[in-house]
């Protein structure tokens, strides 16, 4: 008689991030299914360290952000916005920029409401991916709040100002359509479609040099000073990531690259 599957186990009933990795691609989930799945400040505070052990772990090369039941994120929690607004904003730029600053690519896998924190979230990834009922809004002007000014110039560096500006004024969703020509994101694919192309992107992701990836992501942010472009040729001239992708293209087989950010060094931990 065949053994019955074990279950599987049950999501987290309070609200948390849920974190797992496979085969070099690390998935961080936001789970709140009762609010849209919200940001609270304890979701807030949680990513940062979060993505450090991520940032340090050799066997991941590529991270993958989403939501929990069909939604991507709504936002920060209201309630907590009553409470202390300055704080909760505080949270959520420290997280966003936690997540800009993640030395290894990351794509944003989006479904349902993207609004609000969740757009701040979206936007620090370096690509975003959506499901084609997906629908996005920048809210502050709704709520009377400040919208951060480093969230500002992100959103404005993927969509041009005048969208920004649209967008932070109005507070009105936009579908997922007119975020693609917007360039707010990157690819569309059907409901059912959108997990296997996520899928398949972060393993190729995953297989390519991470040396290529981390340079270009510090080059493309406009992270770099002169030394610290100094400094990823030094690093180039001394790793044989070249040599090896030169040899595994003349032998017709995929590359191993072995290069990964230095463990301890943070997320500027590229030695």
């Amino acid at each position: 008689m065949e053994q019955a599957e074990p279950p599987l186990p049950e999501p987290p009933a309070q609200p948390a991030l849920l974190a797992e990795s496979s085969d070099g691609v690390a998935t961080v989930t936001i789970h709140n299914p009762a609010k849209r799945n919200a940001m609270t400040p304890a979701m807030w505070r949680e990513l940062p360290p979060l993505l450090a052990g991520f940032a340090d772990d050799p066997a991941v090369r590529t991270l993958v952000l989403t939501g929990a039941r069909g939604t991507f994120c709504a936002g920060a929690d209201i309630s907590t916005l009553r409470e202390s607004p300055g704080t909760s904003q505080g949270l959520a730029v420290a997280a966003e920029e936690a997540l800009a600053a993640f030395p290894k690519p990351t794509v944003a896998a989006v479904r349902g409401h993207c609004v609000g924190g969740g757009a701040q979230l979206a936007a620090a990834c370096d690509l975003r991916f959506a499901s084609a009922g997906a629908l996005f809004g920048v809210t502050p002007a709704k709520l009377g709040i400040v919208y951060p000014e480093s969230s500002t110039r992100r959103l404005a560096r993927l969509t041009g100002p005048a969208t920004a500006k649209f967008l932070l004024f109005s507070g009105e969703l936009i579908d997922a359509e007119r975020a693609l020509r917007t360039g707010l994101v990157d690819e569309v694919h059907p409901e059912e479609a959108l997990d296997e192309r996520v899928a398949g992107f972060a393993r190729t992701l995953a297989a390519r040099s991470q040396l290529t990836q981390a340079s270009a992501k510090e080059f493309a942010d406009g992270r770099c000073d002169a030394a610290r472009v100094d400094h990823w040729q030094g690093v180039a001239g001394a790793r044989e990531e070249a040599a090896e992708g030169v040899a595994a293209f003349l032998e017709r087989r995929e590359p191993r690259f072995t290069w990964t950010p230095a463990r301890g060094g943070g997320f500027a931990g590229t030695v």
